[in-house]
């Protein structure tokens, strides 16, 4: 049976905490689509295209992992993907309650989909795309959160 996941998310930008949950669902999933999002509620440091090819810049070890852009509902752009899971990562409690509320939402809209719940790594637990941006901004060093394309790419943007 062939199983598609989305991993939606802004990945402004990509850390290493997605990065761990994008290598177990490679494995779990025959696909894995991560699905960055325009996110309107939101003013992102990187446009949707920057985001696209960091996200793909560091995903080409896994031959079943792509991604897209999206500025839809997520539970269309699953539908139109060919997804049936809707892959998001839990770092702390405090996640939970917003996923919980979104995860049912999505499940009203369309109950054909499952949203699944990863956790990352241990050392990746408190890391958020949020704080990398801040640390970066204060030339603080985020080397060990992010991967070396990422790095270059903050780097670039705060000098």
């Amino acid at each position: 049976m062939q199983i598609n996941a989305i991993y939606p998310g802004t990945f402004d930008p990509i850390t290493n905490g997605h990065l761990d949950i994008i290598a177990r669902a490679s494995k779990l999933y025959n696909t894995v689509i991560v699905a960055v999002a325009v996110n309107r509620g939101k003013t992102p440091l990187f446009s949707l295209e920057e985001r696209v090819e960091m996200v793909n810049s560091v995903i080409t070890e896994f031959t079943n992992v792509r991604v897209i852009g999206f500025d839809n509902l997520l539970v269309d752009c699953a539908q139109q993907q060919g997804a049936t899971v809707i892959l998001r990562g839990l770092r702390a409690v405090s996640d939970f309650e917003y996923e919980f509320q979104l995860a049912g939402m999505n499940r009203r809209l369309a109950p054909q989909l499952e949203t699944i719940f990863l956790t990352p790594a241990e050392q990746y637990e408190f890391i958020s795309s949020t704080m990398i941006r801040e640390i970066a901004q204060l030339k603080g060093n985020v080397a060990c959160f992010v991967p070396e394309t990422v790095l270059q790419r903050l780097t670039e943007k705060f000098n």
